[in-house]
Formats: C-alpha cells, structure tokens, sequence
C-alpha cells in the first residue's frame, strides 16, 4: 500500500529478482573509513547471485577492504518507477575451476578494456518497491 511515509507497493523477493535478471546496469554502493563511493556497473544476476568483471583499481582496493556492499537498479515506464536496492558480500573469485564457469557466462565488458577479474556478490537483502508515477495531490 501507497501512503506518504511509504511510497510504492513493495515488490515480492521472485518479482525483484526477475528485475534484476533482466537488468545489465546498476550502481555498486562501497564504503572505507567511512567514505562512501558508489560506481555504475555492468553485471548478470546468474543463480541469485550477482557477478561483475572489474580490473584492479579503486573499485576491487574497496571492496577488498570493506566486502560489506550495496547495489542499486531502477528504471522508468510511462506510468511507473521502480527500484531494487540488494545488500550482500563481495568476494573476488579466485578459484579457476569457479573461474572458468563464470567466464562462460554472458557477462562482457562494455568498455573496450580487458577485465580479468570477476567478483560475486552473495545477497543478504533484497528489496524491490514500485512507485505510480502521477503530480502531487491536492490538499
């Protein structure tokens, strides 16, 4: 139910997860010491569990450090707005039998960059919600 202390309606965990599947792009939520850094990502929800390809740099030093993350999709239809925000642990996977399955996976690239390192992020939370868009009431 739609209230001002609660906008949307809330999704179900399998309604969520199926935007997720048929999602590419999303923003991973980091923090260290404190600081908050979010990064846009591409990545495939595979098994309910999410995957990304990533090259050393500040994003993969984060999460290292800190594997507590979050992880946010939307999107926008004519009449209607939704979001599905997915807390969890991220791990980089080191193992290459793990390694070569996910590398058969559909899960490229969209920069024209060689990334080499795959992270899987096991959930804790998932929470979609769904807005009607419309104006403001009146009083």
């Amino acid at each position: 139910m739609s209230s001002d202390e609660h906008p949307g309606e809330d999704m179900t965990l399998d309604e969520a997860w199926t935007y997720l599947e048929h999602s590419r792009f999303g923003r991973l939520a980091l923090s260290v010491g404190n600081e908050p850094d979010i990064f846009p990502i591409n990545f495939l929800a595979h098994e309910r569990k999410l995957l990304m390809r990533t090259n050393p740099g500040t994003k993969l030093a984060e999460l290292t450090v800190n594997d507590r993350v979050a992880f946010e999709i939307d999107g926008l239809a004519e009449a209607e707005a939704w979001s599905v925000v997915l807390k969890g642990t991220a791990r980089v996977i080191e193992s290459q039998t793990e390694i070569d399955v996910v590398s058969q996976l559909p899960l490229f690239p969209w920069l024209q960059t060689l990334k080499y390192t795959f992270v899987e992020i096991v959930p804790t939370s998932v929470r979609g919600i769904r807005f009607e868009l419309g104006s403001e009431p009146e009083r």
